[in-house]
């Protein structure tokens, strides 16, 4: 139980946290914490939702079979484009968020400057490449880095929550947002909730236990809500959400303010590294994910040159993203929530119904209906204020 309360909260957590600061810097703190609780409890009742729906079919099948044998063909290709929309979405973020970072250690420690493309190109065929040796290698890198970056994580905050203003709190929180501020702000927190194709692998790892895995996704999902707590009340609370909105989007900037805060070298430097494994990490997962699901699903053969298609398959489309809209990784991560909320919630509502209907029995989550017409009306406001942003 205890590892698998870790797998969910690490897929949570990742470089949307790093973008969490930025996506909600002209609501305030106060506004954000209150945004960050109500997406939380939608996150952790899907996941239930999608407990019910994976025990009802059978424990040991994944989410395409699941989707197969309640909404059939069409169901199936719905989800596969969403997942595959996602994950190219996700990497394009994570190529340019780690471009800028790139450029900024080159500058601080080399004083080398990099221009934007350069940087992309970098990153992209040097932490691209891990992609394409295969899970064991990326399963095994990333769990050092993860434990690193928790590590780093606690180091920062509690270096950082004594320099927290309550003064800038309060004039935050004085402040009314606006509803652009809030359309732009949703999304993002949302997609840093999205831990949810894991719970097929858990059911299995845990034999459908409900009482077990209820506990799991419970105390998992709330993990990343108390972590992104705290990093929101050390970067609003120190930085200020005025300042942090004149950024612009800038990853590197909020980087660099953090660090004068802090004024001491050791806390700048786990300031850096900690945002560094944030995007690293994520990067991995969702790239290993993207390449291995486009290998199976071009049927690619083995080898040098399979694996060398499939890689220019997989970063290619991202990677032009990442060239060509440079502002784009709160935007990019923003539109992710889409194809999110198609998995997480209109398909697992729609398979859920299907199920009930044909009195299925086992374990159900509470709310019945009016729950998951409360659940999908959420969903809808999420990809309206995605599409108010990008019009």
């Amino acid at each position: 139980m205890l590892g698998s309360t870790a797998i969910v909260a690490g897929t949570a957590i990742g470089a949307g946290m790093l973008a969490l600061p930025l996506a909600t810097a002209a609501l305030g703190v106060v506004p954000a914490l209150i945004l960050l609780v109500l997406v939380w409890s939608i996150s952790a009742y899907t996941s239930l939702l999608m407990l019910e729906i994976n025990l009802r079919s059978g424990v040991g099948d994944n989410v395409h079979v699941i989707t197969g044998k309640t909404l059939g063909k069409k169901g199936q290709f719905i989800q596969g484009a969403s997942f595959l929309s996602l994950l190219f979405a996700l990497t394009a973020a994570y190529l340019t968020g780690g471009s800028s970072l790139l450029a900024l250690r080159a500058k601080t420690m080399f004083d080398i400057s990099l221009d934007h493309q350069s940087a992309v190109l970098i990153f992209t065929f040097g932490l691209g490449a891990i992609a394409a040796l295969g899970v064991a290698w990326v399963d095994k890198l990333s769990r050092l880095l993860f434990s690193l970056m928790v590590l780093l994580l606690v180091l920062v905050v509690v270096f950082l929550l004594p320099e927290v203003d309550m003064g800038t709190i309060a004039a935050d929180a004085v402040q009314k947002a606006s509803a652009s501020a809030w359309m732009a702000a949703i999304p993002v927190v949302f997609t840093s909730f999205g831990f949810h194709v894991c719970i097929a692998t858990l059911v299995r790892y845990l034999e459908g236990d409900v009482t077990k895995l209820r506990k799991v996704l419970l105390t998992g999902s709330s993990i990343p809500l108390v972590c992104y707590v705290l990093w929101l009340l050390v970067t609003l609370g120190t930085v200020g959400g005025s300042a942090i909105e004149g950024f612009g989007g800038s990853l590197p900037n909020l980087i660099s303010a953090l660090q004068e805060i802090a004024a001491q070298p050791m806390v700048s430097k786990c300031i850096s590294l900690f945002a560094d494994l944030a995007l690293i990490t994520s990067f991995l997962g969702v790239t290993m994910s993207l390449f291995d699901f486009l290998a199976e699903l071009t049927r690619a053969r083995g080898g040098l040159v399979g694996r060398l298609q499939t890689w220019l398959v997989t970063f290619v489309p991202p990677l032009l993203c990442a060239l060509y809209v440079p502002e784009g990784f709160v935007a990019v991560l923003g539109f992710a929530a889409i194809p999110l909320v198609v998995m997480i919630i209109f398909l697992p509502i729609a398979m859920a119904l299907g199920q009930r209907k044909a009195n299925m029995g086992g374990y159900q989550v509470s709310g019945g209906q009016g729950a998951l017409f409360a659940i999908g009306l959420a969903g809808v406001a999420i990809i309206a204020a995605q599409l108010w942003v990008a019009l």
